[in-house]
């Protein structure tokens, strides 16, 4: 089969991978199927950041009006100290973000976004959304690939594994793995801003670090929310959930004497979670001749950099021009996955980084690591824009 024939093409996994795969694909004409085994599409209750190489594609998509007008644009990206709340540098967005990387830079809840794709994918009538599909295993023949659920059965010419960090798909591609827990545990809470009063938070994207632990705020929905996460190191907690909960006390423990702005976040918040962070190794491969992986199910990464969505977002376009340009599906896999993996895996191995910069417990560290990043946020803020073009300035869709 050339692939310029019209395909039916099978995506394992309803989130903001496989929707956004979905539409991409939809464009060139296939017949696209999501399997997704919840009842219904829906996001856990947490912000993300769109930064311009992921608007990049959703504004191709036709999307980008609406993601803007659901989200939050912050004015500056900023690293503070988490204790005294002081300033070590920071990066203007804004307007600089289009005008350097072509795009804005979006806050926004999970929920919106997804809310966002649904949309356009019930539009597309090549898109059908199967939900309660769970996939258990699959089969693959010379002419084509097939999913099964507990009982039923659907055979496409391309299975998409977007089914994330616990990917079916990937179990059935490569085999079990097995994940490295980090020594690293997350919170996360979304918390309203009207419940702050005059103690808010910058209108940022602002990461706040300290001695074996970190936190990061932004707001989402137009600064009706206020987005927060917090890491620490422990030993004791493995729960690789994003369901799982935690108390308010718990929190305000890890985070004693931190920033009286973090504190009341914490205080004002109604729910919170908590989740053990593990980290995977690049993988050698992630496609055979019927079959790709695409997101967390290929290159799940740690949230220290803020592009696990985003790099999803950025698959789904490569893998459908990949397809579009090839002779056979074969090719345009090897192609997708050739165009990919070097990035991703230079991705995954900045947020391994970043953990150790956000957490530095010798002051002698802190000081060589935040002395320069001052020095260069105060008298060379071209430095600092330049370190991150090579995220931000990718533009897959040029």
């Amino acid at each position: 089969m050339a692939v310029s024939d019209r395909m039916k093409i099978l995506i394992a996994g309803g989130g903001i991978a496989g929707l956004t795969a979905a539409l991409c694909l939809a464009q060139d004409g296939h017949r696209v199927s999501i399997f997704e085994q919840a009842s219904e599409l829906s996001e856990v209750g947490a912000g993300l950041q769109i930064s311009p190489n992921g608007m990049h594609v959703l504004n191709a998509l036709g999307l980008g009006e609406a993601v803007v007008s659901a989200g939050f644009e912050p004015e500056e990206i900023e690293l503070r100290f988490g204790k005294s709340g002081q300033v070590i540098f920071n990066v203007p967005l804004a307007d600089q973000s289009v005008e350097r990387w072509g795009a804005p830079y979006i806050h926004i809840h999970r929920a919106d976004l997804l809310d966002v794709l649904i949309a356009a994918a019930s539009d597309c009538e090549n898109i059908t959304i199967r939900t309660g599909f769970p996939v258990r295993r699959l089969t693959r023949s010379d002419d084509a690939v097939t999913v099964h659920s507990d009982s039923e059965a659907v055979s496409g010419d391309l299975l998409i594994g977007a089914d994330g960090i616990h990917s079916v798909v990937r179990e059935a591609l490569l085999g079990p793995d097995t994940p490295r827990f980090t020594g690293c545990v997350a919170w996360r809470g979304v918390i309203e801003t009207a419940k702050l009063g005059s103690l808010r938070p910058p209108p940022t994207a602002c990461a706040w670090v300290g001695q074996g632990a970190h936190m990061v705020s932004y707001y989402l929905r137009g600064g009706a929310l206020v987005n927060l996460v917090g890491v620490v190191e422990r030993d004791a907690w493995r729960t690789e959930s994003w369901t799982e909960g935690g108390s308010k006390a718990a929190f305000l423990k890890d985070f004693e004497g931190w920033d009286p702005t973090l504190i009341n976040l914490i205080e004002n918040g109604d729910r919170f979670f908590r989740w053990a962070l593990f980290d995977r190794n690049p993988l050698s491969h992630w496609v055979d001749d019927r079959v790709a992986l695409m997101g967390d199910a290929c290159h799940p990464m740690l949230p220290f950099v803020a592009q696990g969505a985003v790099m999803a977002i950025e698959d789904a376009y490569v893998l459908a021009r990949s397809l579009r340009e090839a002779s056979d599906i074969a090719e345009g896999l090897q192609s997708y996955q050739a165009a990919r993996h070097a990035r991703t895996a230079r991705v995954q191995a900045q947020s391994r980084q970043n953990a150790q910069t956000f957490h530095h417990r010798n002051p002698l560290k802190r000081l060589t690591t935040y002395g320069p990043m001052w020095l260069a946020g105060h008298a060379m803020p071209e430095v600092v824009h330049k370190r991150l073009d090579w995220i931000y300035g990718h533009d897959v869709t040029a």
